[in-house]
């Protein structure tokens, strides 16, 4: 089931970033005083009672500026939008209603979203109430009253949030066709791949960086078994500020893969794997789905007999959070090892949903505790007394053991190592829960 999105926006200097922490229980977005700081979209998973969605924090929105700087913060604003289940318009009691607001209210009013208007900075309900009611003239409905600093407010916003997420369709639900993400940097051959396999042009492809303006979803049937290719959008080019640009690229990549059972995480051969490749490869590997490296314009590359070698060796360094995922060395232009993407695909699939009995499991991993000690603090060893796999997409382990302190890091991971030597599970991750259980 598909999380719901959820995006912040309003001028910049409201709140936004504030808001964003608190709900997000960490401070992942920089918080300071001069408007257009976070330039960047953020995002951060968030529970609320009963329910899971993906927050997005925006930039200030600046509808009349032509900073250009504040007019690519408008376009990602108007992405988070468009992507966005429901939106969270966000405004300052303190600053009153200002003639950008209407102008943001217009924009949120053009997009036919659920927008959920909430005034912040009200440290003080008494005090500020009256200036609340100001923000009935922008016409989206009731204000509702928050401080983010202060922490007041935010239950009942987030149920107001939450009253409008969508009802996943039964249709939806029962589609079990695999679907895969292909992500990536704008202009690495997103859309020349699934143009490829769809031997006709359903999706735009130019030279231009980020010519797919939304996540296309394309249907794709081989050898008699039917997929869904999701192809995720760059930004377009402007005035080459490309550590801006390639921030941008980021929501839509979230919002496919939290679709998706497979992610392509496709790199350019020409120009090699890079960091902004880890921090794309980094959302699948968060959220436990299955991972496949496709290099593509592997024509394109003067090879030796080494180029391969030193190829691999060059992502399995950059990405080494993620060993398991599988490599292929493809052309989008020529249809080189296409094929093999939807054998591998289908292989991944195999090993997200494969479940290990219980007895087996604990064959291995006893073997393994007797092969290698577990570590142990002031005289006190850990016991790992049984695993058991308790779901798939991912493969997730509870190891239940005598004390989760003394269970390591290094020590969970020879313990997946030896279930991967033995099991394979090769294209996913690996989820381990360690609990405690008392000695009998």
């Amino acid at each position: 089931m598909r999380k719901a999105i959820v995006a912040i926006v309003g001028r910049p200097n409201v709140g936004k970033s504030t808001l964003f922490n608190a709900l997000a229980g960490e401070n992942i977005s920089i918080v300071k005083d001069t408007p257009g700081v976070t330039r960047d979209r953020i995002y951060a998973d968030v529970t609320w009672l009963n329910h899971n969605f993906t927050l997005i924090d925006t930039g200030g929105i600046e509808p009349d500026s032509n900073d250009v700087i504040l007019s690519q913060m408008r376009e990602q604003a108007q992405i988070a939008i468009d992507t966005a289940d429901v939106i969270i318009f966000l405004a300052d009691v303190r600053q009153g209603l200002q003639d950008a607001d209407s102008k943001v209210a217009d924009m949120l009013r053009r997009s036919k979203k659920p927008v959920v208007l909430v005034v912040n900075k009200v440290d003080s309900f008494q005090k500020y109430m009256a200036d609340v009611y100001e923000f009935y003239n922008l016409g989206i409905g009731d204000p509702v009253p928050v401080s983010a600093a202060s922490r007041l407010g935010i239950g009942d916003m987030l149920d107001e949030v939450t009253a409008y997420f969508p009802e996943h369709a039964d249709g939806e639900e029962e589609d079990d066709r695999p679907k895969i993400a292909v992500v990536g940097k704008p202009n690495v051959g997103k859309s020349s791949i699934i143009n490829r396999l769809t031997g006709n042009n359903r999706v735009i492809v130019s030279d231009i960086a980020g010519t797919t303006r939304d996540a296309i979803d394309t249907d794709i049937r081989w050898n008699g078994k039917d997929y869904v290719f999701i192809d995720t959008a760059g930004l377009r080019r402007k005035n080459k500020i490309k550590e801006e640009l390639e921030r941008y690229s980021i929501i839509r990549t979230v919002t496919a893969v939290e679709r998706a059972d497979i992610v392509v995480v496709v790199i350019d051969a020409a120009e090699g794997v890079t960091e902004q490749d880890a921090k794309i490869a980094g959302i699948a590997h968060d959220r436990g789905k299955g991972v496949i490296i496709a290099v593509n314009k592997w024509d394109a590359v003067e090879k030796s007999d080494k180029t391969i070698y030193e190829f691999t060796r060059r992502v399995r360094e950059v990405l080494s959070f993620m060993l398991y995922a599988e490599i292929l060395f493809i052309s989008a232009r020529t249809g080189q090892r296409l094929s093999k993407l939807f054998e591998t695909i289908d292989m991944v699939i195999e090993n997200q949903t494969l479940r290990i009995q219980t007895g087996v499991l604990n064959e291995i991993i006893m073997e393994a505790v007797a092969m290698q000690q577990p570590p142990s603090d002031r005289g006190r060893r850990l016991k790992i007394f049984y695993v058991t796999q308790v779901s798939v997409k991912p493969p997730t382990f509870v190891v239940f053991v005598n004390d989760k302190e003394l269970m390591h890091f290094s020590y969970t991971r020879y313990l997946e190592n030896k279930i991967r030597d033995t099991f394979g599970f090769k294209g996913t991750s690996l989820k381990f829960i360690i609990r405690e259980r008392k000695e009998q």
